[in-house]
């Protein structure tokens, strides 16, 4: 079983070198990936199952057939209750820039373009996302069965799909905000480390604002307008990704996981760990049991 990234803050991506991309077919049992972000494009090709894609102000809980792109330096996190096995396909937006000058200055989207589209043009695009999806697939092929000249195969559909990224799928936009938001990630990046080196035990307000460099009011507010949820909410999400991870792929008592991740609060932990999963541990280990037994 392949399980998605938990990254917890800015998320260095492993490359292929041959390639200079990251490509994989993912097979998901159960996850929750917590606010983070890279300096990647990011395509989440949903094959089978469901996944829940919460990006900044916006959450889309995509199916089976559908697609979704997550912009480079966006704060978001995904959700899997259920099992699901998708593309996930990384594209790093300095590898981009070598080919396109401008790509920084751009917007990418694939699904529910802003456009008020005619009929005609919906037909366009719809042909366009599933051409887009039938490359996809065929470099999920050439990545998973490895067939004589696999580099050569797959980095020749590689530039085919960027082409169709740029040409199809790209739209401008005022870089000014998105130049501020990725300084403010930069900031914060010292203090992800720090909670994500700590999460295990409690961490001050006074504490970390320190390791931020700010006045701990400022750092509350700073916080929560980068990554759209509060310090205290982050902590506990980190608590929570690890925990389930645990439920899902050990046998270990609830209460040694608990205390394992630094989760003293019962009451609080069944609150939010249901808030997340819509289940308690106790429910979320069970189905897991069951889903595994089966295949997707």
């Amino acid at each position: 079983m392949k399980k998605m990234i938990t990254a917890s803050n800015y998320e260095v991506i492993p490359l292929d070198l041959r390639t200079n991309v990251r490509f994989y077919t993912s097979v998901d049992f159960g996850s929750y990936v917590p606010p983070h972000w890279h300096d990647a494009i990011e395509i989440l090709y949903l094959q089978e199952g469901e996944l829940k894609v919460n990006t900044e102000s916006t959450s889309r809980n995509l199916h089976s057939g559908q697609c979704t792109l997550i912009q480079p330096n966006k704060v978001h996190s995904t959700l899997c209750t259920r099992p699901n096995k998708a593309i996930v396909f990384q594209i790093p937006l300095l590898f981009l820039e070598k080919f396109v000058s401008d790509a920084a200055q751009l917007t990418f989207q694939l699904e529910g373009t802003p456009r008020q589209a005619s009929q005609p043009e919906w037909d366009r695009q719809k042909t366009q996302i599933n051409q887009f999806k039938e490359k996809l697939e065929q470099m999920q092929f050439i990545m998973d069965n490895k067939p004589d000249g696999a580099p050569l195969l797959f980095n020749t559909l590689l530039f085919d799909v960027l082409y169709q990224l740029y040409h199809n799928f790209s739209f401008g936009f005022t870089a000014d905000s998105t130049s501020r938001q990725n300084q403010n990630l930069e900031k914060l990046k010292p203090v992800l480390d720090y909670i994500n080196c700590n999460y295990n035990r409690a961490i001050s307000l006074t504490e970390i604002s320190r390791i931020a460099m700010f006045d701990p009011k400022y750092f509350c507010r700073f916080f929560k307008k980068c990554m759209g949820t509060t310090f205290l909410e982050y902590q506990n999400d980190i608590r929570i990704s690890h925990i389930y991870q645990d439920l899902v792929s050990t046998n270990d008592k609830i209460s040694v996981i608990l205390e394992r991740h630094g989760f003293t609060n019962y009451k609080l932990f069944r609150k939010v760990f249901y808030k997340h999963f819509g289940a308690t541990p106790t429910e979320v280990r069970k189905n897991n049991s069951v889903y595994q037994k089966t295949t997707l």
